[in-house]
């Protein structure tokens, strides 16, 4: 039967642990450049927030967000809607329209090619539940830019304007169609400004 020497098994686990932090700061770093990278290099979208349900408050430090483009009508949908159950993705073509704020003029449950006049976004995974009958009303996808984190105790301020229709928000899309928020104003004038880390 062979010993393990205590300084061998110290060792071991000094590797080890070395090895979990290493790992663990990759991934972080990973998280924040892929971030970094879409407000770098990602095109300017400026979007206009719509209100949301008066029972859906402020919670915690950060302010729920519902765009124009949170409702997409499947008139506009190009192909065919999933038949079945499933774990779906909606890509979304965005036209700057004559306002400044940027549209939805078609989508997808599949990849849409890139135009020179226009951004493809792409939501988040969605559960997709075919209706029974008719068509639905409405698809509504959400892009991970639904939250907007602030200061304590400075969500009112973003709330209010957001139910007066006062709230723009300047997101970046990235080639893939991930977004990130970049800029939120209140009737133009800029509140704040997302740094790159």
């Amino acid at each position: 039967m062979n010993a393990v020497l205590p300084g061998a098994r110290w060792r071991s686990t000094i590797v080890a642990a070395l090895a979990v932090a290493a790992l663990q700061t990759a991934v972080l770093g990973y998280m924040i450049e892929s971030r970094a990278s879409i407000l770098r290099n990602g095109k300017d979208v400026l979007l206009r927030s719509a209100p949301v349900d008066p029972r859906d408050l402020l919670r915690g430090d950060y302010v729920i967000l519902t765009y124009d483009i949170s409702r997409i009508s499947p008139d506009i949908v190009a192909g065919d809607l999933p038949e079945v159950t499933t774990r779906a993705v909606l890509f979304v073509r965005l036209r700057e329209q004559a306002d400044g704020f940027w549209g939805p003029v078609e989508a997808s449950f599949g990849p849409l090619a890139q135009a020179p006049d226009s951004v493809v976004i792409r939501s988040l995974p969605f559960s997709y539940y075919p209706p029974l009958g008719a068509p639905p009303q409405t698809l509504q996808p959400n892009y991970g830019i639904e939250r907007y984190y602030v200061p304590e105790g400075e969500g009112r301020v973003l709330e209010t304007a957001r139910d007066a229709h006062a709230l723009s928000v300047n997101v970046r899309v990235n080639a893939d169609g991930r977004a990130q928020i970049r800029q939120v104003s209140v009737n133009g004038a800029q509140l704040y400004v997302e740094p790159l880390y």
